[in-house]
């Protein structure tokens, strides 16, 4: 069976023919010669052949459009692949003609009972894209300063104590001692990482799953991340995360009866007084949608119009919303002060076949890693605690 595109030469090649024989006609009738019968002839067996020509062309394009795409696109019937195939195009071309002992063999997968025996005899309406899993934003990382290093390990001295004896001295008299003292921290780089099996030929035959695989797995990295910068424990592989080492919420001034709304206020004054004014929180989505609902007495909304948009900030510091966080917990300070990320190895992603088995079962392993540490210059500048009485 004759393609699309070998029809449209065909009728190419007798377009020319015509407008050949054509163009001859008119210089020999300017001659005042007669067209001669045997290219009368031969005029009329092209037009009817380009005419021929045309409608098979026609008819491949409405089979096109009816099926929803072209023709090499759709299942083809073990007679259209015999037809299709280059060994019966090779006898064709001979005339029809086979040697002593030659046949024509095409490989047909055999139909038989199965549903699936037959292949995909209606062709899928697929969809384009893929349907991932929510995922949780990771917002932790914007709070604290950006750093790079090229160890495994920061060290750092961070100040315990200060004493401050400064006061008004007479003449000749002994000047009042202060006192500083340091202690060194280390901050070891941690890797977080994690893989996945797949396919050579998934990867091979949808190309665009293989960035979804990418993504995602970039995505349980930036997971894991931001339970371990805010509370990892310091112990073994995790990081020493801020809420960890961060110091307990102890009220500055007594407030009755208070809110959420309330105690923030007062972690920010507890923050302002260790001389660290805050600049933002992390609390549960919850804990927010709770502030946002809190009413007065007039059941008007305290936080904005739900009728508009408001971000998400107290007396101008941010809240950050992240379900790393407990419901009714709160970290609130001076995040850009207290705490630095020092980045390795930003997150990437390796595909890989080194495994012997990986190579013989057309496998491949998918590795996504990276490598990061925390150093926690201040923790007096971050307070935690609970934001309701009461609360686990």
């Amino acid at each position: 069976m004759s393609t699309e595109i070998e029809i449209k030469q065909e009728l190419s090649k007798i377009s020319d023919q015509v407008k050949e024989h054509a163009e001859k006609a008119i210089a020999e009738a300017k001659k005042g010669i007669a067209m001669a019968e045997g290219q009368k002839e031969r005029v009329d067996e092209l037009l009817v052949k380009q005419g021929e020509l045309n409608a098979q062309v026609q008819e491949l394009l409405q089979k096109a459009a009816r099926r929803g795409g072209s023709d090499e696109n759709q299942p083809r019937t073990a007679g259209e692949k015999f037809i299709a195939s280059e060994a019966f195009k090779r006898v064709n071309e001979s005339g029809g003609r086979l040697q002593r002992g030659e046949n024509v063999r095409v490989d047909v997968k055999a139909i038989t009972s199965l549903g699936s025996s037959g292949g995909t005899l209606i062709a899928p309406d697929r969809q384009q894209g893929i349907i991932a899993l929510p995922q949780r934003p990771p917002t932790v990382r914007d709070l604290i300063a950006p750093g790079r290093t090229a160890s495994n390990l920061i060290q750092y001295f961070r100040e315990t104590v200060f004493t401050n004896n400064a006061a008004p001295v007479a003449e000749g008299t002994r000047k009042p001692e202060s006192n500083l003292q340091f202690d060194q921290q280390d901050a070891k780089v941690i890797k977080l990482a994690h893989f996945i099996k797949a396919t050579t030929e998934i990867l091979a035959d949808a190309p665009g799953l293989q960035s979804m695989i990418d993504q995602r797995l970039r995505y349980g990295l930036d997971f894991v991340e931001d339970l371990q910068l805010l509370k990892g424990s310091g112990t073994g592989n995790n990081l020493n995360g801020m809420y960890t080492q961060a110091t307990a919420y102890a009220a500055p001034i007594a407030v009755a009866g208070a809110t959420r709304i309330d105690v923030l206020r007062l972690a920010f004054l507890q923050a302002e007084l260790a001389l660290f004014p805050a600049d933002g929180a992390v609390i549960h989505p919850s804990d927010w949608a709770a502030i946002e609902l809190t009413k007065d007495t007039q059941g008007r909304y305290i936080i904005g119009d739900p009728r508009g948009q408001i971000g998400a900030t107290l007396w101008g510091r941010r809240i950050v919303t992240s379900m790393a966080m407990d419901v009714d917990t709160f970290l609130a300070g001076n995040f850009r002060q207290a705490a630095q990320i020092f980045d390795r190895e930003d997150a990437n992603v390796v595909v890989s076949t080194e495994n012997e088995n990986d190579f013989v079962e057309n496998r491949v392993t998918i590795l996504a890693e990276e490598r990061l540490a925390l150093a926690v210059y201040r923790p007096q500048s971050l307070i935690r605690g609970d934001l309701t009485p009461g609360a686990a």
